[in-house]
């Protein structure tokens, strides 16, 4: 559906309307509402693309046997059918559908095809989109060769990653959010790899969110230090360190508590395990900006991370993270100014950061300043700007207006 045009127009002063408009078809196995960072981080790309003015087509699993499309001007849904995924509740695995994607791309033809996850939906989408000739573009945003060996699927390791990189290997690009994982990436023997960060919504997540009411009703005063953990509660996430260094913590700093935000199929478990905890199960919105800023310390010993949003939403939360060197923390925090880190698998090391911090409240404080300030810099305007020049580059592969695509757009067209 590009819209014809002569490149030789295209100049510094062309308006959003004037730009090249792409059919973009986005596959994925997860969209809002469902809470994940996959999905999050793909709302915020949609919206972005609708904005400016491209067409997209998403193709996902229906998420409930009442969800309905709900289309726009811009945007049309294709909802498959797809099944539950085993231990994560919510969430569908898209089945094949490789003969209904090629009659929808026949009829439908997209300029370019997105795809955000490797399942057996991003699997049809990637052989219907290369029977037909389509330009694709891949995501790697989880893990799931780390994933499987907490799942039962460990003797299937060698398998996932040689299914991995095949899948990925097809497509024209695979998007990265971080140098580290592209450097793994590519030692693993992946091609064409490139680096799309992610941002983080400020106007949400920031400090002034701190809410003395909720502390109250966690039973600590601004005195006191709020120990958070958000994310899914899951064998994946390394649950038991952060349970661990809370008591390290508490040790060396008794007026301290700690909190977990998110559910998961490990929450009863630890609930009964771990009485003197407090578990707010899934926050959304406003409610969760209230959560992250009314914590002190950010506590995130997760591996499986190919980024990890909650570390920059803590960060936009104007709170002292604690972290392994890798996935955002790896890219975003300096240890000691804007942070703490650990290597990678060193437990003790993790707790100890987080031993030292627990009395500190002027370094606490300090730390989630910084945080905040790091945090406000990554903008999603920028993203979404990379983004879509790496699409147009690949529906416009000899256009100048692909290259042009890096032009500012006037801020009355930003999503803000």
């Amino acid at each position: 559906m590009l819209r014809a045009m002569d490149a030789a127009d295209f100049t510094c002063q062309t308006l959003p309307s004037m730009r090249p408009q792409l059919r973009i078809a986005v596959v994925t196995e997860t969209y809002p509402p469902e809470v994940n960072g996959v999905a999050m981080t793909l709302g915020r790309l949609v919206n972005g693309l609708q904005v400016r003015n491209h067409q997209v087509q998403l193709v996902r699993p229906r998420q409930h046997a009442d969800d309905q499309p709900h289309p726009t001007a811009t945007l049309s849904e294709h909802l498959q059918r797809g099944i539950a995924l085993p231990s994560y509740e919510g969430l569908k695995m898209g089945l094949p559908a490789k003969a209904a994607l090629t009659r929808l791309w026949t009829r439908q033809r997209p300029d370019v095809v997105q795809i955000a996850t490797e399942g057996p939906l991003g699997w049809s989408a990637l052989a219907a989109a290369n029977k037909l000739r389509l330009p694709v573009a891949s995501d790697f945003h989880t893990n799931f060769h780390s994933y499987s060996s907490h799942y039962g699927f460990g003797l299937l390791r060698r398998a996932i990653v040689a299914y991995l990189r095949k899948f990925h290997n097809k497509a024209a690009v695979t998007l990265v959010p971080t140098e580290g994982i592209r450097r793994e990436l590519l030692a693993s023997g992946y091609e064409n790899i490139e680096i799309i960060g992610r941002g983080v919504d400020t106007k949400l997540f920031h400090p002034g969110r701190r809410d003395a009411a909720l502390r109250r009703h966690w039973g600590m005063n601004e005195n006191e230090t709020v120990a958070l953990y958000v994310g899914r509660l899951a064998a994946e996430k390394n649950l038991a360190l952060v349970f661990r260094t809370f008591d390290a913590m508490r040790e060396a700093h008794p007026a301290i508590r700690l909190v977990l935000v998110g559910d998961g199929p490990e929450r009863a478990l630890w609930q009964a395990r771990r009485p003197d905890a407090i578990f707010c199960g899934t926050q959304i919105g406003e409610a969760l900006a209230a959560h992250y800023a009314s914590g002190d310390i950010f506590l995130f010993p997760s591996l499986t991370e190919t980024w990890g949003n909650v570390t920059i939403e803590a960060m936009a939360s104007g709170l002292a993270v604690v972290a392994y060197d890798c996935a955002a923390a790896e890219e975003i925090i300096r240890h000691g100014e804007n942070g703490l880190k650990a290597m990678p698998e060193d437990e003790s090391e993790f707790i100890a950061q987080a031993v030292a911090l627990a009395p500190d409240t002027a370094q606490q404080r300090r730390l989630g300043s910084a945080a905040a300030a790091r945090a406000a810099q990554l903008s999603w305007d920028a993203i979404i700007d990379s983004f879509e020049r790496v699409l147009l580059r690949l529906a416009l592969p000899h256009s100048p207006a692909a290259d042009d695509a890096a032009l500012e757009w006037p801020s009355a067209a930003r999503t803000g």
